[in-house]
């Protein structure tokens, strides 16, 4: 199955995508949410009714989970072009759930931000409480879906006036597009071998391969629910290879610019960029 979510902020409705069709199960599900994951999703689209959603919104496929959890560092190469050694256990920190925006909706660019940058994300999103996992056997079990994100920075802020931790520069507003659908597992052959991309403006950023990850997602799964427990709707995001403006290679992002990422399977976000 797909899930996604269509209307305006704050009216959304819940739709399934099933053999080219979309259906509107707002009826029987209030929303695309941590109880809609933990009660095992939409089984079978039989008695719903088929809708068009043609010139509606694109919200984000999930509404505002409880936790925004983020590996970084965790693309040898993305490492280098930041001038650091690859971890020897996974870079954590947060985002705020505020940012989560749909996958066309406008990003902004913080006030006094110079330094505005993207990352190509494959996102992990949790059907069941995952504390104290046995084996990373267990890990995947837990997973409802995969989404693509894009994990928006702001460098200065991430960097240079972080006071020890990266948030600073994560959790802007609008800093977490993220569609247009939430995967469930069954789609997704192989979820260590997804072609994912960025483009700013038509041109190629990032090119690369989450085969290319240092930890897996089962990995990260199994190794985080040692120091925290994930719950149903909660959003993993599990780090962005080479390929940003951080490296020097590319110029930060600016208002009007747009912003492309995507994952194989899961589709694709093209955010403008505007002002705060």
């Amino acid at each position: 199955m797909k899930y996604l979510r269509i209307g305006a902020p704050g009216l959304e409705t819940p739709i399934v995508a099933h053999g080219g069709k979309h259906y509107d199960v707002s009826g029987h599900y209030g929303d695309i949410d941590g109880d809609f994951l933990a009660r095992g999703g939409v089984s079978s689209v039989s008695g719903f009714a088929e809708v068009d959603i043609a010139g509606e919104r694109i919200a984000p496929p999930i509404s505002r989970p409880g936790a925004i959890v983020c590996i970084g560092m965790n693309y040898a190469a993305h490492c280098a072009e930041s001038g650091a050694r690859p971890p020897a256990e996974p870079v954590v920190f947060y985002k705020h759930p505020n940012t989560i925006v749909g996958p066309a909706d406008q990003v902004r660019i913080p006030r006094g931000s110079t330094k505005t940058d993207w990352e190509v994300e494959l996102g992990v999103v949790f059907g069941k409480r995952a504390s104290y996992l046995e084996s990373e056997a267990d890990a995947l079990d837990c997973v409802a879906g995969f989404v693509v994100a894009n994990d928006m920075s702001e460098r200065e802020f991430q960097i240079d006036r972080s006071g020890g931790q990266f948030s600073k520069g994560k959790a802007c507003p609008t800093f977490s597009p993220l569609g247009p659908h939430l995967v469930t597992p069954d789609e997704i052959e192989d979820v260590q071998k997804l072609r994912m991309w960025s483009k700013v403006n038509g041109r190629i950023r990032q090119d690369s391969n989450t085969s290319d990850m240092i930890f897996p997602v089962a990995r990260i799964i199994h190794h985080m629910s040692q120091f925290m427990a994930f719950d149903p709707g909660d959003l993993l995001l599990t780090g962005t290879p080479e390929g940003v403006a951080l490296s020097g290679r590319f110029p930060y992002l600016r208002a009007g610019d747009v912003v492309e990422v995507g994952v194989d399977g899961l589709g694709a976000t093209e955010n403008p960029l505007a002002p705060a």
